[in-house]
């Protein structure tokens, strides 16, 4: 039969904190001096080996790796590592704080084809927020035959200048241009006080080959217009209430025939606008 008893293991006993220190510094100066002295070991090397809890040391000499308090990060008092390395060596020179005060310009080493530095990280400062929510002038906005609205790609510009200043923006290729027998595309991203805001594709149509120079510097605009989307600039322009009232005040629709084929088509145009070749 089993007792009723309780047994309960004994806790082992604790030393004295100051007896814990004296034993770890004096094992670690028995391996060093073990280690620096294997040739010349004799009766003496415990005596030799008094227990130490701290070391203060020059540049030139081998200490124990102990818990020193001595260390200063100047030429003249630092404490020794294992390999007889002081700290002012091991840090190449230099002191803690030359590693503080030295300004390491990261932008240069950033590779904007595939970096997303930045983006959603943090929220611009109210007047650039205030710079990119202000309201489009009615007479800035545009009609297309086909009845799409649309801002002009220099009016983007003069609202990226506005809130970030003139060189505080950028647009960055991402992708290599890919030209088809009609299109040229390519994908950029928008760069904004050093950081990724957004990435699109641009596209622009041609007819023949000496177009494409002119189609590349379309694609370019195409995509900052895109890129534009996710700043909120402009966003009345796909708001569809705004775009039926716009119409409604502002443009018109009329007939009219193209001069070259004689063909008949109804087009958009603003109400303070005049019918422009190849229609009359």
């Amino acid at each position: 039969m089993f007792s009723s008893r309780l047994f309960f293991p004994s806790r082992p006993t604790k030393l004295p904190l100051n007896t814990l220190r004296i034993k770890r510094s004096y094992a670690v100066s028995r391996v060093i001096k073990t280690g620096s002295n294997s040739n010349n070991t004799n009766n003496n090397s415990a005596k030799n080996n008094a227990p130490t809890s701290t070391s203060t040391i020059d540049n030139n000499k081998t200490a124990p790796f102990t818990s020193a308090t001595n260390v200063t990060t100047s030429k003249s008092t630092v404490s020794a590592f294992p390999n007889g390395k002081t700290l002012y060596s091991a840090l190449n020179s230099k002191s803690l704080n030359d590693f503080n005060n030295d300004s390491i310009n990261t932008t240069k080493e950033i590779d904007w084809t595939t970096s997303f530095l930045g983006l959603g990280s943090k929220p611009f400062n109210d007047k650039v927020q205030e710079a990119l929510a202000e309201a489009l002038t009615i007479s800035d906005i545009e009609i297309k035959p086909d009845g799409l609205i649309y801002l002009p790609e220099i009016k983007y510009r003069r609202i990226l200048n506005r809130a970030f200043g003139a060189g505080g923006w950028g647009l960055v290729p991402r992708s290599e241009t890919v030209i088809t027998p009609k299109l040229v595309t390519r994908e950029y991203g928008l760069i904004c006080h050093g950081q990724l805001v957004s990435v699109a594709r641009g596209e622009q149509d041609y007819f023949n080959v000496e177009g494409i120079p002119t189609a590349t510097e379309g694609c370019k605009s195409n995509a900052l217009m895109r890129c534009c989307k996710d700043l909120g600039i402009g966003s009345e322009l796909w708001d569809p209430v705004f775009i039926k009232n716009f119409k409604k005040k502002n443009c018109v629709d009329k007939f009219v025939e193209h001069i070259t084929t004689g063909r008949k088509k109804k087009i958009w145009l603003r109400k303070d606008r005049e019918v422009e070749y190849p229609f009359k």
